[in-house]
């Protein structure tokens, strides 16, 4: 194995995530052989029963993207479903957004998961196709964790409702300073849906998903405060 290769290896072990990001994407150019090492990594982590990250995430988006089909193999082999346990208390198949999520097709994500928040919250708010903020709590907790799992591990941590709450607290719950530090809002105006979103990891933190943002915020508050945290 030559230094180069070694030095990547050893990023990936490293257990430290600003070293694990670049070496992913790093391996993945060399071929073959930078394949082997992150075949050894994925195989490490599920032999620990490691829990899944946004490093299990980003090695299966970056297999994905790649045009080796060994990495095409390697994703169906480790991830035929994608990384994420999809668990549900009502039976609701989350893997569409799987799967969209895992090729980056965060705006058709979102449009799903508002869906899918509504059908697992009530008949009623499914086929009103948006939520109250009074029927948010009649969400699972198993499901509203399975679609925040989801967000957080294709996303390199940066997305989720977990991580609009963490930010909605550190600001002392208050809403405008949360609409601007995510970026819903600009020079006194909230950003338009869909165009001027930004629909990539190139986000602020805590952008994505969009939940109920065009209603108001009592539904946001309402999930915020849900007891799946």
């Amino acid at each position: 194995m030559d230094t180069k290769l070694t030095a990547l290896k050893d990023k990936l072990f490293s257990g430290k995530e600003a070293n694990q990001l670049p070496a992913i994407a790093e391996l993945a150019n060399l071929g073959e052989e930078g394949l082997q090492v992150l075949d050894e990594f994925i195989q490490s982590r599920k032999a620990a029963n490691t829990e899944v990250t946004w490093i299990d995430g980003k090695i299966h988006q970056t297999l994905l993207q790649s045009d080796l089909p060994q990495a095409i193999d390697l994703a169906q082999t480790h991830y035929p479903q994608g990384v994420v346990t999809l668990r549900s208390e009502k039976g609701i198949d989350y893997q569409e957004i799987q799967t969209l999520l895992a090729k980056q097709d965060f705006e058709e994500a979102d449009r799903l998961t508002s869906k899918k928040l509504c059908e697992a919250a009530s008949a009623d708010a499914l086929k009103r196709g948006w939520l109250y903020f009074t029927e948010a709590k009649l969400i699972p907790i198993s499901d509203l964790q399975t679609i925040n799992q989801l967000w957080l591990v294709y996303s390199e941590g940066k997305f989720g409702f977990s991580v609009q709450r963490k930010i909605w607290f550190s600001l002392g719950k208050g809403w405008e300073k949360f609409w601007l530090k995510i970026g819903w809002k600009k020079d006194g105006s909230f950003t338009r849906y869909p165009n001027e979103f930004i629909w990539s990891l190139d986000a602020p933190r805590g952008h994505l998903p969009l939940s109920n943002q065009l209603r108001g915020n009592k539904t946001m508050q309402a999930i915020f405060s849900h007891p799946a945290w």
